[in-house]
């Protein structure tokens, strides 16, 4: 009995036959000289007139073999594809996780959707936004956010302030240089907010996804054990359309 995984290791050989066999058919059906064919003898007015051989070329193709001989090749392209198409509607399997069955009686094609999807996923979640490692967060559910621990910072103004240099006496002015000294004014109390997601979320999800991967690569591996029949559909079409 064929199963279906060998039907889909057949399907892309042959339709590589069948592909190059049509064209090497258009390319021959194309060659005028090589579908004609002449014959010619010749014959002289009277007995004492030139003799001439005679002068022949054959036909070398028939445009009904050539068509033939294409009809052949489809039929088993036209088999080949009605079994897998045939198959992949009664081959189903169980995606299972940890032997619970996540998805039920799955089709091979959608198993294979499926796999697509899950590497497009899996691209995504790997680019999703994490949090700055070097901070200490912890979830604020009031901002539906992370939140970093206050941070306290002084606010300072510059007070200009004198320095006597040389005090004033009764014939000079003191000399005074004027400079700004630093003086605290407040403090500022920073909280950072973020929307990213923990490093750890990102891994365990990526890793639910690799594990669902491999249940899904399985469940098709499974379908496509299954037992099937083999169609034969192309000789009814050809019979109709060469009848």
């Amino acid at each position: 009995m064929t199963k279906l995984n060998q039907i889909l290791a057949v399907e892309k050989g042959v339709k590589s036959d069948v592909q190059r066999k049509v064209a090497d058919a258009h390319s021959l059906i194309n060659k005028a000289p090589l579908l004609s064919g002449i014959s010619r003898t010749y014959q002289p007015i009277d007995d004492e007139g030139e003799q001439l051989p005679p002068e022949s070329t054959r036909v070398q193709v028939q445009a009904e073999q050539v068509l033939k001989d294409v009809t052949v090749a489809l039929t088993r392209l036209l088999d080949v594809t009605a079994t897998k198409d045939v198959a992949n509607c009664s081959a189903k399997a169980d995606v299972k996780i940890d032997g619970v069955v996540l998805v039920p009686e799955v089709p091979v094609t959608y198993l294979l959707f499926l796999e697509k999807q899950l590497v497009d996923l899996h691209n995504f979640i790997s680019r999703l936004p994490t949090l700055d490692p070097s901070e200490s967060w912890t979830r604020d559910e009031n901002t539906d956010s992370w939140r970093t621990e206050p941070v306290k910072t002084t606010r300072t103004k510059k007070v200009p302030r004198n320095h006597v240099l040389v005090a004033a006496t009764d014939k000079h002015p003191a000399q005074v240089q004027v400079y700004n000294e630093d003086i605290i004014v407040g403090y500022w109390t920073k909280v950072g907010f973020s929307g990213s997601v923990p490093q750890r979320r990102v891994n365990e999800l990526l890793a639910r996804v690799v594990k669902l991967q491999e249940a899904v690569k399985y469940a098709r591996e499974e379908a496509n054990g299954t037992e099937i029949v083999d169609q034969r559909v192309g000789e009814a079409v050809f019979s109709y359309l060469l009848g």
